[in-house]
């Protein structure tokens, strides 16, 4: 499940509650910046568990929302529909875009890490 079709508050909420591992309405809350109102972060909160991302447990009389789906799981997702609705479905056309916003602020160990994962893709693609 994507995170894609998210308002940026939603967002904003399923990252903290990725951080978080869990959280209630008022901690979420706490952890955003320029907060909404209690209540608009306990309707966001009910519309994330409404389209399937959040489900809730009751603990000591409060409703605890904990993430569907595990962040690795949706991070590929995001990355799937990005490729396929930015670059074409091209790994290339994305490693390029990567590499134009960023190449200055990579560090010697991050590319050699890279060089080695797509070393590791040429051997498995055998």
């Amino acid at each position: 499940m994507a995170l894609t079709g998210l308002s940026r508050r939603e967002r904003q909420i399923m990252e903290i509650l990725y951080r978080r591992g869990r959280g209630a309405a008022a901690e979420v809350r706490a952890a955003m910046e320029d907060a909404p109102s209690y209540s608009a972060v306990r309707a966001m909160l009910g519309v994330l568990e409404a389209k399937g991302h959040l489900r809730h447990e009751v603990e000591k009389l409060k409703y605890v929302y904990v993430p569907v789906v595990a962040r690795d799981r949706a991070k590929r997702s995001a990355v799937k529909q990005m490729l396929s609705t930015f670059f074409s479905d091209s790994p290339e056309q994305v490693v390029a875009a990567l590499l134009d916003v960023s190449s200055k602020r990579l560090t010697r160990e991050e590319l050699d890490r890279m060089a080695e994962m797509i070393a590791r893709a040429r051997r498995e693609e055998k």
